[in-house]
């Protein structure tokens, strides 16, 4: 395969550093600061023609291939910059099951910033087992009253709109008793508890309580008993490495860490530099698959534990480089470890990879 940018791609890559040369330093990368402006970035990269590259053009998209996607990741971290809003398996979800009038309603604004979004899945008692989930939708005639608990909602407290996955029909088997809402944040019903990292950052994930909060049966997304199919659209695409940009994050990490080393680099170093570059090369196989039109189905379990591994592989060795006396790679070291929990637990991935592609416990 080839990895060298087309002239287009080239053209790309200068127009996007020109761009980044002024604004980079101007929006930290991470801690509160980044989250609270997270929207702020996003307006400003689809301002500048640097969001939603590969989305539909009818959406406010640039109809580009993917491959784009990959040329920003890798210059937003070499400049130090923040990393694009992760939405692409929201905009995957409403794209290919939503309705032709959910689709022009929402995802324009959800691609262009002026909406926030979050999305509803985990509960205290269904985690990685989304499909014991317990929040109830129950038919009020034009309406569905809701009411349960969710956990890890990421940007829940700016969220103008949640992607919320509820069960519709107690009597049905647990997975096909689900359907999927596009629920309005801002109503009665709706509490919001922020929950705190270890690593200090408070608004980034939060609990949600709905207790008879109400959604239009309008903005139900497809139809009854269709949530579990669009909840294995969105994680499939949430799993993949290519479609968050951590990649190039990895090892711009590694590489600074390796411009602090004096002397010999400690092994963790030196395996981390061996597994974000495997890393970058199974990314640009999974780049080319798509551009051939693959979907990948459960294979994003796979991609999900090789993105895992390398994550906390180079959390580790900051960890040898002296996390303890540095607040940044503290924090690197101690989000790595949430990268085994968060889009679905190890352990999990590895049933799906030994149910649905090794064919084991058949």
């Amino acid at each position: 395969m080839d990895f060298r940018d087309s002239p287009e791609e080239a053209a790309f890559r200068r127009r996007l550093r020109i761009w980044l040369a002024d604004r980079a330093g101007a929006f930290p990368t991470s801690g509160d600061d980044y989250w609270t402006r997270q929207g702020e970035w996003h307006q400003a990269l689809y301002a500048g023609g640097f969001f939603g590259l590969s989305w539909p053009r009818e959406y406010g998209g640039r109809a580009l291939p993917p491959v784009y996607d990959v040329i920003l990741d890798e210059e937003l971290a070499i400049a130090g910059a923040p990393p694009r809003p992760s939405l692409g398996y929201l905009v995957q979800g409403l794209g290919r099951h939503g309705g032709p009038e959910l689709r022009r309603r929402f995802l324009p604004g959800m691609i262009a910033g002026t909406e926030r979004w979050c999305q509803g899945f985990s509960e205290p008692g269904a985690g990685s087992d989304l499909a014991s989930l317990t929040t109830a939708a129950v038919r009020d005639g034009d309406e569905y009253v809701l009411d349960g608990h969710k956990v890890w909602t990421s940007y829940s407290d700016v969220a103008d709109w949640c992607l919320l996955l509820a069960r519709t029909d107690p009597d049905a088997p647990r997975h096909k008793g689900l359907s999927a809402f596009v629920v309005p944040m801002d109503q009665p019903g709706i509490e919001q508890r922020p929950l705190r990292m270890m690593n200090g950052v408070t608004n980034e994930f939060g609990q949600v309580l709905f207790d008879g909060a109400r959604v239009p049966a309008s903005h139900m997304v497809g139809v009854p008993g269709e949530g579990w199919a669009l909840a294995m659209t969105v994680v499939g695409h949430e799993r993949e490495p290519a479609e968050l940009g951590y990649s190039a994050r990895y090892g711009k990490l590694v590489r600074d860490l390796a411009a602090r080393t004096r002397g010999t680099p400690p092994a963790e170093l030196a395996w981390a530099a061996v597994e974000t570059e495997m890393l970058r090369l199974h990314v640009r196989r999974r780049l080319s698959e798509r551009l051939d039109g693959v979907e990948h189905g459960p294979q994003g379990s796979l991609d999900k534990l090789l993105m895992t591994w390398t994550e906390q592989t180079v959390g580790h060795a900051a960890l040898a480089m002296g996390a303890t006396h540095d607040a940044e790679l503290l924090g690197a070291y101690l989000y790595s470890r949430a990268q085994g929990v968060m889009g679905g637990t190890s352990q999990i991935q590895k049933n799906i990879i030994a149910a649905r592609i090794l064919g084991l416990g058949a």
